[in-house]
């Protein structure tokens, strides 16, 4: 669940229509703006608000452009432009040594597993496949940006589809194999 309110303003912006992009950009940022602030009151610490945070400094820029000139070229891109935003911010998560899926993670796992090196080591591994798919999709988004929407709809899907599904089959594996070796899992 918390993947999908960390993505909430992407699916969001995803799913109306290109012809209300600006109002597309808004709401997108208004939900993580207030994800971001609800978060904030929980206590969660910036770690676990990477993608939001990111993602709150995306949206308010693309809704000042998108208001200040609704017919910029760059309009059919924008697919493609946040696919590989979100390729950049988990890319420099990692880069910084942050994996934004681990700050998700920690809020379902026990404390006393957040500084095992499987659970790190899954961090990243996790975070690198959700780089990929974004860098991937990004790119997969220009090319077919002036192509049919059923295509366009269909690589922002994959984009998020893949990692979320190899997410939740890599974790289940992870925990089986520490089931199995008599370790303690989340």
């Amino acid at each position: 669940m918390s993947y999908l309110r960390t993505f909430a303003p992407w699916i969001a912006y995803a799913v109306i229509p290109s012809a209300h992009w600006q109002w597309a950009a808004l709401l997108a940022f208004g939900i993580a703006a207030v994800t971001i602030a609800q978060q904030t009151r929980a206590g969660l610490r910036v770690e676990a608000m990477i993608i939001d945070i990111g993602s709150a400094i995306f949206f308010a820029a693309l809704t000042a452009l998108a208001f200040a000139d609704p017919n910029t070229a760059l309009h059919p891109y924008t697919p493609a432009i946040s696919s590989g935003v979100l390729a950049l911010i988990a890319g420099v998560s990692l880069a910084v040594r942050m994996p934004f899926t681990l700050g998700i993670a920690k809020q379902a796992t026990p404390r006393e597993l957040w500084e095992h090196p499987v659970f790190i080591r899954t961090g990243y591994i996790i975070t690198a496949v959700w780089t990929a798919s974004f860098a991937a999709g990004g790119i997969a988004l220009a090319v077919v940006a002036h192509s049919s929407s059923t295509l366009r709809t269909s690589a922002q899907v994959a984009a998020f589809a893949i990692p979320m599904v190899f997410t939740i089959r890599y974790v289940a594996y992870i925990q089986g194999r520490a089931q199995a070796l008599g370790r303690p899992v989340s």
